[in-house]
């Protein structure tokens, strides 16, 4: 029978069962009748022994310089590169491929490490690992992450992305924001001296300066800050009477500040600002304190008024002082009211007798 094995082929040569030899490119004739069998397979990619064991074929000195061979330990993967480009994974076994007409390469990479580097593993090529090897992890910008080897503390990290190698350890990250915090403190009920209930809200903005000291202290410095505040300002707010609180508004929440700046370097933060937000009384409390209010701007207005009152009458009676001395402005004004009259009378007759106010007035009077 005649066979035809094209470039990119070879074939396997067995006698009865056994591999004779290993055939390439050209036209052969097998005698299948004297027990020869010829298998092509394609010299690219994965190997396909048609079922002969590997090393078998590996006893066959044409077939060895033709193929790589890699074993894939336990603690390794094996990168399968075609041509110089990442193409797969290889998690375990063995790896055989042609070396003819491709150039495949297997690259083994420890998995037992911690910091899966870029010299290990290109960062564009992480993606074909499976995610069960390893843990991603990001820090972003105004973060820092405190990293956790086996439960032991390693380094911190500043803002990025790493990649860490999780087959034989386990890896984890405590994350910290370093920007500025806003904390509240809402709704505290606090007695004042003069016995009235009133609810505060409390802002406090703080930043977190030293997270590894801070994580041995406690996991949430803001419960912290939070329960410090609460009794500074129950202790310190209960003294005021309600008038002086609504006074010294600015000055109580300097105070709880410096109070509470006290306590920054225990607790490894830096603290920015704090103050009262909000006073909240009692409906009761401030309805009587709208009606002082709106009795207090009556009688403002009130007196306003009266000023303006006694203004406006010194005025006139200045004018008339004025006009009672100078003829000249009496007769001005004389004139400056013709002008109004005029303004709204259609026609009036007058005569040269007399004084024109005199005229206007006798016109202006009843006809009896």
């Amino acid at each position: 029978m005649k066979y035809v094995i094209k470039t990119q082929e070879c074939g396997y040569l067995f006698k009865n069962g056994i591999l004779k030899k290993i055939l390439f490119a050209g036209k052969y004739r097998i005698l299948s009748m004297s027990g020869w069998e010829l298998k092509i397979t394609e010299m690219t990619g994965k190997v396909d022994t048609k079922g002969l064991p590997t090393e078998l074929l590996m006893e066959q000195p044409d077939f060895v310089s033709r193929v790589v061979r890699v074993q894939i330990p336990d603690d390794c993967i094996g990168f399968h590169l075609v041509n110089g480009v990442y193409k797969q994974v290889i998690m375990e076994g063995e790896a055989l491929y042609w070396n003819v007409f491709e150039k495949n390469e297997i690259r083994l990479v420890n998995v037992t490490g911690t910091e899966m580097t870029e010299a290990q593993v290109p960062a564009m090529y992480r993606h074909l690992i499976p995610s069960r090897l390893y843990k991603r992890l990001s820090v972003g910008e105004g973060e820092t992450g405190l990293l956790y080897i086996d439960g032991r503390f390693e380094k911190q990290l500043s803002s990025g992305t790493y990649f860490y190698w999780i087959y034989a350890h386990e890896v984890s990250m405590k994350l910290y924001s370093l920007k500025v915090q806003q904390l509240e403190i809402s709704g505290q009920e606090i007695l004042t001296s003069d016995k009235v209930g009133v609810r505060l809200n409390i802002l406090c903005s703080y930043r977190i300066t030293r997270p590894l000291e801070l994580v041995q202290k406690t996991d949430n410095v803001a419960n912290l800050l939070y329960t410090r505040i609460q009794l500074l300002a129950r202790e310190y707010i209960g003294g005021f009477r309600l008038d002086e609180l609504l006074a010294q508004k600015e000055e109580i929440g300097r105070f709880l500040m410096k109070q509470i700046q006290g306590v920054q370097e225990e607790y490894c933060v830096e603290i920015l600002n704090t103050g009262i937000k909000d006073i909240i009384l009692p409906g009761e409390i401030r309805d009587i304190m709208n009606t002082v209010l709106v009795a207090e701007k009556k009688a403002q207005a009130n007196v306003i008024m009266r000023r303006e009152e006694v203004a406006s009458t010194r005025s006139l009676l200045n004018t008339a002082k004025l006009m009672e001395e100078n003829k000249v402005l009496y007769r001005l004004k004389e004139l400056e009211y013709l002008e109004r009259i005029c303004d709204r009378v259609g026609s009036i007759s007058l005569n040269g007798a007399g004084s024109v106010l005199e005229q206007l007035a006798a016109l202006a009077l009843p006809k009896g």
